[in-house]
């Protein structure tokens, strides 16, 4: 069978390092990519086609983490200027800022886009109601001993965050309590909930490891060539991809580690990476400063992946161009 070599599609604009990317689920208009980088700028972007739509512009200082709420309607980035924001994600405008004592690494919205969780180099979690914007956070959590890096919403009574601290923390949002930590050798540098809920994805070291959401159990761990910095398992489970020190892109077999593909296109580290929706295509986001977009089946006639020559297909099907 011939294997095609992958051409990304690279999405320039920023011009800083890209810390963290965020995918909307599919809308009737298709879906969306966020970026959060360095320079304060987060953008948006077509997932499909990693199409420039606009930059959200007000904070003063590095972006570290981006959300988007399932329709896209509205995002939300937290930086170093000590705020996390809330956007119109159709018109570009600042909703509200979410004031903080330290740097913001990490928003994420819940399953029903209500509620925004923030995590902090205040070693905080905080929590806010989207229908009550002026009320301030609805819940601190406290238990981290350091620095987080992470924090997402398991359910509406769950969170689940990773700190610089070596662990992985669940929390009881009634109680505030820890119901739940495992613990690691080295920081976890990323954290991903599978989009149907039951997986947690966690890229540690130079290794990557998979745990139930419910009970915290480890599935999996499969060590890879570099450290790592972001994995993200694909909406099918069938697959999982990575990044890290040594500049490539990886994908593996989710239920063997087997690795499938490592592509190197980036020129400094991957710190991120995210699989769309539809499980089409995975993004990446480097020191470099660029977003690229991978596809999940090289080849494969897909957004700006198109079929160079009807006459004459490659062994898959299709000849592989270069995107414009």
């Amino acid at each position: 069978m011939t294997t095609l070599k992958q051409v990304p599609l690279t999405c320039g604009g920023h011009t800083r390092p890209v810390v963290h990317l965020d995918f909307s689920d599919v809308t009737k208009d298709g879906y969306y990519l966020i970026s959060a980088c360095k320079d304060g700028k987060p953008m948006l972007r077509q997932g499909e086609t990693g199409d420039w739509i606009g930059t959200f512009e007000g904070h003063k200082g590095a972006v570290w983490g981006v959300a988007l709420t399932q329709n896209a309607n509205l995002a939300a980035s937290g930086a170093a200027d000590f705020t996390a924001k809330l956007w119109d994600a159709r018109y570009g405008d600042m909703v509200h800022t979410f004031e903080h004592e330290h740097i913001v690494k990490s928003v994420n919205f819940n399953a029903d886009d209500t509620l925004l969780v923030t995590a902090s180099n205040e070693k905080l979690i905080r929590v806010f109601d989207l229908n009550k914007l002026e009320a301030g956070p609805i819940e601190k959590i406290n238990g981290h001993t350091s620095s987080i890096r992470h924090a997402v919403f398991l359910n509406n009574s769950r969170i689940v965050s990773v700190s610089d601290d070596n662990t992985m923390r669940v929390w009881d949002r009634n109680s505030g309590e820890e119901v739940q930590k495992v613990e690691f050798q080295s920081v976890p540098n990323s954290l991903e909930l599978s989009r149907d809920g039951a997986i947690l994805t966690v890229a540690h070291g130079t290794n990557v490891s998979f745990y139930t959401s419910d009970t915290m159990r480890k599935l999996r761990e499969f060590p890879v060539p570099t450290k790592c910095y972001s994995a993200s398992l694909a909406p099918s489970r069938a697959t999982f991809v990575c990044g890290g020190d040594d500049l490539k892109v990886y994908k593996y077999d989710y239920n063997t580690g087997t690795e499938l593909e490592s592509n190197r296109g980036h020129f400094g580290p991957v710190h991120c990476v995210r699989w769309s929706p539809d499980g089409e295509l995975y993004a990446s986001g480097s020191e470099d400063g660029t977003v690229r977009l991978w596809q999940a089946v090289p080849g494969r006639a897909y957004g700006l992946w198109r079929r160079a020559n009807e006459t004459a297909p490659l062994a898959n099907g299709y000849k592989e161009v270069p995107a414009n």
